[in-house]
């Protein structure tokens, strides 16, 4: 099973914090940018429970 997650960063903040949670178990699976409000990004991550 497999439990995800979505987190809205800013371009700059985006690799230390992808980082982090790679650290964490957690595995990038896709990146869009944020067009509800124009900029940033978000990322969505997936890890195995």
């Amino acid at each position: 099973m497999y439990e995800y997650r979505v987190e809205i960063y800013g371009v700059r903040q985006a690799e230390g914090e992808m980082n982090r949670r790679a650290a964490e178990g957690w595995r990038v699976i896709a990146v869009s940018p944020n067009i509800a409000v124009s900029h940033g990004i978000v990322v969505i991550y997936e890890r195995q429970k």
